[in-house]
């Protein structure tokens, strides 16, 4: 592939990768990024790419020093959350990341357009395409070239994401409709049982794009694409800032697409871009705290641009799922399948999802 850009000036492109305590992962990581990087254009882009570590302890940091010199290494001394580091490496590139501030608007089945209010952030060295990376995630050849190459025949797309698999090759999905109450009722109530749940979970309903549109080599357009490979072009992150670090992590992808559709910014899956992603490994180190968090974001998401009707509905249908969760909880600690321990801290992370349920107000 071999692509002439517009303007006849190197594009610019940053990948930020966010770690903690993933050493192995982020230097497999790093190392696709390199190996695989936006080849096949005329001329060469500039590639800057930016490592925040979010205060990890097993070397990560001593590691990219020492490994991967050209990339710009910035090591906090405590963990700020993903969503804040990722804001770091954006300002620290030059944009602006403060948020639109328009009147909010609530979501029903799609979301309500509107324009962003602030100004471009004016900078000349601002790069034309940022991608957020996750340090569990390894590019394919061809990815990223195969990403901005779509970015720049596609002027009106504000962001991409790529076609995601597990480390054994296993399709996962990249991109996802909006939430809906059917997809809460979905992942918090026990239907895993049910003749036909496994199809169930993979439709529509529970926010997938059918299986068609990935085989092919196509680009479509989704609601959101997952964190782990996000696309941004410079404009679109100009018009609606950066993240929300209201999410410390998990959903801060959600809004940001969420956002820019409301600034007529869409975003797109790009099937012929293959991303391996190694799932989270970072956040499986602290299980419940993680599940924590998610519903705390999640519950924050509804608040921010659901209505008030269907954030009535997400609480009610969380508050059952975590009875249910209690009393199953219980049942196994009765039977010896887990200790005290565990059971007061499965029942502790659930004391605070559902106190913060009750918080929860936008």
């Amino acid at each position: 592939m071999t692509v002439d850009s517009k303007s006849q000036q190197p594009l610019h492109i940053a990948v930020i990768v966010v770690s903690y305590n993933t050493c192995d992962l982020l230097r497999t990581c790093l190392q696709s990024i390199y190996e695989a990087g936006p080849v096949g254009f005329t001329p060469a882009p500039k590639l800057t790419v930016i490592v925040i570590d979010n205060a990890s302890h097993d070397g990560s940091p001593q590691m990219v020093a020492a490994d991967f010199p050209q990339a710009t290494l910035i090591a906090l001394d405590q963990n700020i959350g993903f969503t804040a580091a990722n804001n770091r490496a954006l300002t620290h590139l030059g944009f602006d990341v403060r948020q639109e501030t328009s009147p909010r608007r609530h979501l029903a089945t799609s979301p309500r357009r509107h324009v962003a209010t602030l100004p471009p952030f004016p900078h000349s060295l601002l790069p034309d395409y940022t991608l957020l990376l996750n340090p569990d995630a390894q590019l394919a050849a061809g990815a990223l070239a195969n990403m901005v190459d779509f970015m720049e025949r596609t002027p009106a797309a504000g962001m991409c994401g790529a076609r995601l698999q597990y480390g054994d090759g296993a399709f996962q999905h990249g991109a996802f409709h909006f939430p809906t109450l059917m997809q809460a009722a979905i992942d918090l109530l026990p239907i895993a049982g049910l003749r036909g749940a496994h199809r169930l979970y993979d439709s529509g309903l529970n926010g997938r794009y059918p299986m068609a549109r990935w085989r092919g080599d196509e680009p479509f357009p989704v609601d959101f694409v997952l964190g782990a490979t996000m696309l941004a072009r410079r404009a679109a992150i100009e018009q609606v800032g950066g993240l929300d670090e209201g999410f410390f992590m998990y959903c801060e992808e959600m809004d940001w697409c969420l956002r820019m559709a409301q600034a007529d910014w869409p975003t797109y899956a790009v099937p012929g871009a293959r991303v391996i992603h190694h799932e989270a490994r970072s956040s499986r180190q602290i299980r419940w705290t993680s599940f924590v968090r998610l519903w705390q974001s999640r519950l924050r998401f509804y608040g921010k641009h659901y209505s008030v009707g269907a954030q009535f509905g997400l609480r009610a249908f969380l508050r059952l799922s975590l009875r249910q969760r209690t009393r199953a909880a219980q049942r196994r600690f009765a039977r010896g399948e887990i200790s005290g321990q565990e059971l007061a801290e499965e029942l502790a992370a659930y004391r605070a999802i559902l106190k913060e349920g009750e918080s929860v107000n936008g």
